[in-house]
């Protein structure tokens, strides 16, 4: 138990645990065999339950396989540097001719997104992350900066930002992360980031649309423009937009847009069925901060089914995500009956590390 917390996997299941005196290893080929060193003697089949097995799928990220002078396989994690004889993928060990396919699925709430990016290599590929200096949008880029990708975190306010890239720093030193300067509430910092990030002559993989705010009291951008609506959508869209080109020229590529399940209590169209857009960015006789924020997030929605159609067809897929009911972010800063209702529904609620918007460039860009 000593060398599996040593590697970070004393998490066992009990119909496999070892008898006493029992070791678990592997080939070089992925084979696991048992070593017993009571009898001093190695067998394929495991003790308790007769079955074989081998590991799946690839080292996690920043882990390496190397042979010592007697042969025998060690393996190495460069980001924490440590050396162990056991091999990180046991935990993910699988029968040999199984009997039938398991019927749970592979990921659900209570998976992280570093378990979803678990051996997988973003090395060369290029990720933005809006509002990424904190909440959800931090952790996306962490996870995928930990996985060799070229992240950057695009932010209104670069102190929080910088701050941000030097505790992914903290974590990994060779990690490839910078902070741009993107204010959605201005439609010329949008323009201004863009022209700055072509002129890097990069490629752009992934583009995650993540920033947003909730429960704004009514106010107007420098654009004459609702503040939710134009942070929350009309950003999101115009940066799109600039970065189109650069989206296909880097195929195959994914746009994600972080919406909300709240997009289904609210409407954009008038009494007559068609659509209304004085409701997208209202007076402040008819504005309602949750009702503002719904109908952002419904746009969030008809904007990437849309965009997928006109862009997949370039290879640039687009996907508009729910990530739960994530805490503890600030988004919900702004009203003290907000921050309230969602403290005490925190114990209910996911851990912001458990983020699904991974899984949606997970596969299709490894």
């Amino acid at each position: 138990m000593a060398a599996l917390r040593y590697a970070g996997l004393d998490d066992t299941d009990s119909e496999d645990e070892l008898p006493p005196g029992w070791e678990e290893r592997t080939t070089k080929d992925g084979w696991v065999y048992f070593a017993n060193h009571t009898e001093e003697k190695t067998q394929w089949e495991h003790p308790k339950t007769g079955k074989r097995k081998r590991v799946a799928g690839d080292l996690p990220y920043g882990w390496e396989q190397e042979t010592d002078e007697n042969g025998q396989v060690f393996f190495v994690d460069h980001i924490n540097k440590r050396t162990t004889y056991l091999d990180p993928r046991l935990a993910f060990t699988v029968d040999d001719n199984p009997k039938k396919p398991p019927t749970r699925q592979k990921y659900d709430g209570n998976t992280t997104a570093m378990e979803i990016l678990q051996g997988r290599d973003f090395t060369g590929k290029v990720v933005i992350v809006t509002g990424a200096n904190s909440g959800i949008g931090f952790e996306t880029a962490k996870s995928f900066a930990l996985h060799g990708a070229q992240v950057i975190l695009a932010c209104r306010n670069m102190a929080r930002a910088n701050e941000a890239v030097s505790r992914i720093l903290q974590e990994w030193h060779k990690a490839k992360v910078e902070a741009m300067t993107l204010d959605l509430a201005s439609l010329r910092s949008v323009q201004n980031f863009a022209e700055v990030f072509k002129s890097k002559n990069m490629f752009l993989h992934v583009l995650v649309c993540n920033a947003a705010v909730y429960a704004l009291p009514w106010s107007l951008t420098k654009d004459h423009l609702e503040t939710t609506f134009q942070v929350n959508h009309l950003g999101h869209f115009y940066l799109v937009q600039l970065l189109q080109d650069v989206l296909c020229r880097s195929a195959p590529a994914r746009v994600v847009v972080v919406s909300s399940e709240s997009h289904r209590f609210t409407d954009i169209n008038d009494s007559s069925g068609k659509l209304d857009l004085s409701l997208l960015s209202p007076s402040k006789e008819e504005y309602w901060a949750m009702l503002a924020y719904n109908r952002s997030k419904l746009c969030n929605i008809l904007f990437s089914n849309e965009l997928h159609c006109r862009l997949s067809p370039h290879g640039v897929t687009s996907n508009a995500v729910h990530p739960g009911n994530m805490m503890y972010s600030s988004i919900h800063h702004n009203w003290w009956v907000y921050t309230l209702l969602f403290t005490l529904a925190r114990p209910f609620t996911k851990s912001m590390v458990l983020s699904t918007i991974i899984y949606k460039v997970r596969n299709e860009l490894c």
